[in-house]
């Protein structure tokens, strides 16, 4: 096996992935996807805490993808607003290049309880977050927590319908449409 080669951590990532769903994650081992990556499992740990960190990283750049449009934003944005601008990030940064892989790693999950798990937990994090933001620029409760739910939960029906098999709008159109259909049942 090879001491060092240039992408190493995609070679691991794209062969975990095939590994997950064609055995499953919880019989899939580190030792298998060193091997099929033709890479050791000393080399796969410099890049994952551990396999599930294949489906899971990146959790700070996650959280930062809605944080930094509220940060950007000027003084006295209303809420909503903020919502609507980490929407648009996130439409941003799922492009349909991202959505072939999200859709693999969303099949992986629901097989797995435990994932399932995780995968709430992560949005249950953000949820905690953004209330915390929004707290800090000045929105009150309950309004600060009902933001951060009512982002979330847009974000992540909008998500699942993107990753829907044979869905074609983009990640952004998605949300704008989800996005548009709340203010409209709140409006009326």
């Amino acid at each position: 096996m090879a001491r060092w080669e240039p992408g190493a951590r995609d070679r691991l990532g794209e062969v975990a992935m095939r590994l997950f769903a064609d055995q499953g994650f919880e019989r899939t081992t580190v030792a298998e996807i060193a091997e099929a990556a033709g890479l050791t499992e000393r080399t796969f740990f410099r890049h994952f805490a551990d396999k599930r960190e294949v489906l899971f990283a990146g959790q700070d750049d996650f959280l930062q993808l809605f944080l930094e449009p509220i940060d950007a934003a000027p003084d006295g944005t209303a809420p909503y607003e903020l919502i609507g601008r980490s929407l648009v990030a996130a439409g941003a940064f799922f492009t349909d290049e991202r959505r072939a892989f999200a859709r693999a790693r969303a099949v992986i999950i629901a097989r797995e309880p435990a994932l399932q798990e995780r995968e709430l937990a992560k949005l249950a994090t953000l949820k905690t977050r953004l209330g915390e933001v929004f707290g800090e620029r000045g929105v009150g409760e309950p309004a600060a927590t009902l933001a951060a739910e009512v982002g979330v939960m847009v974000f992540h029906l909008s998500f699942q319908q993107w990753i829907t098999k044979g869905e074609k709008r983009s990640m952004a159109t998605i949300a704008h449409e989800r996005l548009a259909a709340l203010t409209q049942l709140v409006t009326e």
